[in-house]
């Protein structure tokens, strides 16, 4: 079974960019949120392996979904997209509950590393706890 990847971000063209990118690049099936509130109902009917978020979507935003996102489903890892990478520190990210920080500047190959990474993390993880 693939693994599943949710896109949240408000920019239809970023979402396309990003969801093409993945699947024709990886086995990943990904799946979409257009905004904020989207973003956190979707994950209790998807089950999102990885969620990938920015920061800056209207009805809620970012910060406050990551936070939101963590407490909910504190095992499922959050990739914050956002362009605002060189004024989003590391740290905040963490605080947020976000597994990672990249910056749309970086491109969307440097995400698609990054979920692969995540997602192996997780599955060796998975392993040890067998």
């Amino acid at each position: 079974m693939p693994k599943r990847i949710l896109i949240a971000d408000d920019d239809s063209s970023v979402r396309h960019a990003v969801r093409t990118f993945i699947e024709h690049r990886s086995q990943f099936e990904v799946c979409e949120a257009a905004n904020g509130n989207e973003a956190l109902q979707q994950p209790g009917a998807l089950h999102p392996d990885l969620i990938v978020l920015d920061l800056s979507m209207p009805t809620a935003n970012g910060v406050e979904v990551a936070a939101l996102l963590h407490s909910r489903m504190p095992r499922t890892p959050v990739v914050i997209y956002t362009m605002y990478g060189d004024l989003v520190r590391g740290s905040l990210a963490k605080i947020l509950g976000a597994a990672a920080l990249v910056s749309k500047s970086d491109g969307v190959a440097e995400l698609l590393r990054r979920i692969k990474t995540l997602l192996e993390e997780e599955d060796a993880l998975a392993r040890q706890g067998d």
